[in-house]
C-alpha cells in the first residue's frame, strides 16, 4: 500500500544523498522514479538535486504554480516512486498533491526536508507534511560544536550568528551549521572554518 513519507533532519543529515540512494535502488530493479526539488534552491542549478559529497541529478523544479499531481498523473508508464527534495519549501497545495498521488494513484511518495528554519520556526512545507504524512522519520546528524544530536540550523552572516530575517535563505556549509539546542544559543564562533 502506498504511503506518504516525510523524512526530515537538520542541515548535513544526508537528506539528498538518501534521495539519490532510494532512486538508485528503484532503478537498479528497472523501476522508474520521478524526482522533484524546489525551484527556489539554485545552489546546484534550478532543477537539480546535489549532495555535499558530489553526486548530482536532474529533477523537476517545483514553483508556487506547479501542480505536482498533474505532472505525475501524466507520466506513462507510472513511476514506482515519487521523491521530493527540499520539501520544506513546499506550499500547502503541493503537500495536498502528494497525498493525492498516494491516495488516488497508489504511488509511494518520499519527501525530504528541513523541519525548522534558522529562526527555529517550522517551514510551511514541513508543517503540512507533519499533518498529512503517513510516516515521519528523523534523519540524524551531530552538532557542529559537540557530540549531541543536531536539531537546529544556525545561520551565519559575515561570521556572526543571526536569528532574524526572511525565512527562506538559500545556502549550504558556507552559512548554515547543524547544531544542538545549547549551541544554537551559545555558538562557538572560534570553531567555525575560516
Amino acid at each position: 500500500m502506498a504511503q506518504l513519507f516525510f523524512k526530515y533532519g537538520a542541515m548535513n543529515s544526508g537528506k539528498t544523498i538518501e534521495i539519490l540512494k532510494v532512486a538508485h535502488n528503484y532503478e537498479e530493479q528497472n523501476k522508474s522514479v520521478v524526482i522533484f526539488t524546489s525551484g527556489l534552491d539554485n545552489r546546484a542549478g534550478v532543477g537539480y538535486v546535489a549532495s555535499r559529497i558530489g553526486l548530482k541529478r536532474e529533477a523537476i523544479p517545483i514553483f508556487s504554480e506547479t501542480t505536482i499531481f498533474e505532472i505525475v498523473d501524466a507520466i506513462s508508464p507510472r513511476p514506482a516512486c515519487v521523491l521530493i527534495d527540499e520539501a520544506q519549501f513546499l506550499e500547502k497545495q503541493h503537500v495536498l498533491d502528494l497525498a493525492k498521488i498516494v491516495d488516488e494513484l497508489q504511488i509511494p511518495v518520499m519527501a525530504f526536508g528541513l523541519k525548522n528554519d534558522f529562526r527555529n520556526e517550522l517551514f510551511s512545507g514541513s508543517k503540512y507534511l507533519f499533518l498529512y504524512a503517513d510516516k515521519i522519520e528523523e534523519l540524524k546528524t551531530i552538532c557542529w560544536f559537540c557530540h549531541k544530536k543536531a536539531t537546529m540550523n544556525l545561520h551565519f552572516v559575515d561570521g556572526k550568528p543571526t536569528y532574524t530575517g526572511d525565512q527562506i535563505q538559500i545556502g549550504g556549509n558556507e552559512s548554515f551549521y547543524p547544531v544542538c539546542r545549547y549551541h544554537y544559543s551559545h555558538p562557538l564562533i572560534e570553531n567555525l572554518p575560516k
